[in-house]
């Protein structure tokens, strides 16, 4: 009996070491995943990436990557159209261009209208595998009867706004040209766009922005649409998007830029990692690269953590 003992004794010591052992090879953490997008640093070719090619930091530690997935052709996929209702009359020319985009999505993407106006989001056709459908949701925009004092007001709507799903990629392609009338401040700290751009982060949106002028007085004011675009920009790069705008007059069309997006949905990942634990669900700050490859990564500068347990 005494040899029984012992033995029933020395295994239990040996799954306690085991699993302490187990514990500090596993660094503590709450798993995070973000959709990542991948551009050739030069030329046009990218290279191929692995978990171990990709740098995570929080502030200066460095975080596991414990998985990377590109995304499927089929992966369940969403997009908004979001529109500022008070763009100019050369908005209504690319009515067309538009339609086509959406119609030339493909079929595993559920595709939306919004319109801009007044801090809200008035959704013209709902998320739909319908391309066709949704497409007629696009109209022109009211232009002087479209004021919008907030943009980033209205994009927190529209996010309010967006069904709960198992989609992968959730995109938004928002046409405005960005200017915040509520007096939030000209600097990098405005706390309307910093707001637009955290519920994005939280609703794990990526926000890829086109600048199209506002009609009136703001809409050739140099100072406000140069901080429009500034603001623009900061929304899509925070948030793993990218902004296109050619000077502050109206695009001759918005085909190059929607191009660019549609590549850009051939080359994302879905990127896992252990976030920091904390006490309390909140957003952290992160910085995604890619140190010894020759790509560059598109990522969100920050992420939501849920409480650790």
């Amino acid at each position: 009996m005494a040899v029984r003992k012992s033995f029933w004794v020395r295994a239990a010591v040996c799954l306690f070491a085991g699993a302490i052992s187990l514990l500090a090879q596993s660094p503590p953490g709450v798993p995070v995943s973000i959709v990542v997008t991948l551009e050739p640093k030069h030329g046009k070719t990218i290279a191929t990436v692995e978990p171990q090619d990709f740098l995570v930091s929080e502030g200066r530690e460095r975080r596991p990557v414990t998985d990377l997935k590109a995304i499927a052709d089929g992966a369940p996929s969403q997009l908004m159209l979001l529109i500022d209702d008070s763009a100019r009359g050369s908005f209504d020319t690319e009515i067309g261009t538009l339609k086509h985009f959406l119609t030339s999505l493909p079929v595993n993407y559920e595709v939306a209208v919004a319109y801009m106006r007044n801090g809200l989001a008035e959704v013209t056709a709902n998320f739909t595998r319908d391309h066709a459908a949704a497409a007629n949701g696009i109209r022109v925009a009211y232009g002087p009867g479209g004021a919008d004092v907030s943009p980033y007001d209205s994009l927190s709507d529209a996010l309010k706004k967006w069904p709960k799903t198992g989609a992968q990629r959730k995109e938004i392609v928002m046409i405005s040209s960005g200017i915040e009338g509520l007096g939030g401040g000209y600097n990098s700290d405005n706390p309307y766009v910093n707001a637009g751009i955290n519920d994005a982060i939280k609703a794990g949106v990526i926000v890829y922005t086109i600048y199209s002028p506002s009609v009136g007085h703001w809409g050739h004011t140099f100072w406000r649409s140069n901080w429009g675009v500034n603001f623009l920009s900061q929304l899509s790069d925070e948030t793993g998007g990218e902004s296109y705008f050619i000077g502050f007059q109206s695009p001759v069309t918005f085909q190059p830029f929607l191009d660019q997006i549609v590549q850009a949905q051939q080359h994302q990942y879905l990127l896992t990692f252990t976030a920091r634990p904390e006490k309390k669900a909140g957003l952290q700050s992160i910085r995604v690269t890619i140190p010894n490859k020759d790509a560059s990564v598109a990522a969100p500068d920050k992420v939501y953590v849920r409480a650790s347990m």
